[in-house]
């Protein structure tokens, strides 16, 4: 499985603000690009704080690549998967919809009935269990590659960036860095968690675009094919 890990930050590394509050860091050629990802993997992963502070569809936008998905005799939509240890995704999330198939991504701590009502909630609702307080990531991955998905974008919160960095599961990482300074100590970064003290995951600079009012970043992390 490749994975790829793909952000929108601040100049200083923001994801949002202290607030958790969404600012608009990109424009409409980075939407156009991000849409391109989407429409090039087999799943959309995020944290489910992500889901809970955003809601996000995590579909193709454009309509031509959707149906050209549809020529290649692939969903419309990627899957959307959702690592939520506990089970906290909403009944009425807009990634329960019928619009693709989706994955939960749990932990034994959640409880069997509230993994039913999901599945009740949704049109096409897979749980996966691996791990016993959070989701085993390389287990969970490895569940998903085993059920097809060749090629994951992972869109964040900051929490999962660092905890698929740290399990040595990145293969790429894109980032669109924008002309903006969020600050702010407690604000979201593109990798949160306990953060490294050794061993920092090595990137390779492949390619730096200009997009929009700001750069985009592609790396491949060092070691990986």
């Amino acid at each position: 499985m490749e994975v790829v890990v793909n952000a929108a930050t601040s100049v200083d590394g923001k994801l949002s603000t202290r607030e958790r509050r969404q600012v608009r860091i990109s424009g409409e050629a980075d939407f156009d690009r991000v849409d391109r990802l989407r429409a090039a993997a087999d799943a959309v992963l995020v944290g489910v704080g992500t889901v809970l502070a955003d809601d996000p569809h995590l579909g193709v936008k454009s309509e031509d690549r959707r149906v050209e998905r549809l020529r290649n005799g692939r969903p419309a939509n990627p899957a959307r998967v959702v690592a939520d240890s506990r089970a906290r995704t909403p009944t009425d999330a807009t990634v329960l919809d019928d619009d693709a198939a989706t994955y939960l991504l749990v932990s034994e701590a959640a409880p069997d009935d509230r993994l039913d009502t999901l599945r009740d909630a949704g049109a096409d609702v897979t749980a996966i269990r691996a791990g016993e307080e959070r989701v085993d990531l390389p287990v969970a991955l490895a569940a998903l590659d085993d059920a097809g998905v060749d090629r994951l974008l992972a869109e964040g919160g900051g929490e999962l960036v660092f905890s698929l960095f740290e399990a040595g599961l990145v293969d790429e990482l894109s980032v669109f860095v924008g002309s903006l300074v969020v600050g702010g100590r407690d604000a979201p970064t593109l990798a949160d968690g306990e953060g490294f003290v050794e061993a920092f995951p090595a990137l390779d600079l492949v390619d730096v675009d200009r997009v929009d009012d700001g750069v985009v970043l592609r790396y491949r992390v060092d070691g990986r094919p």
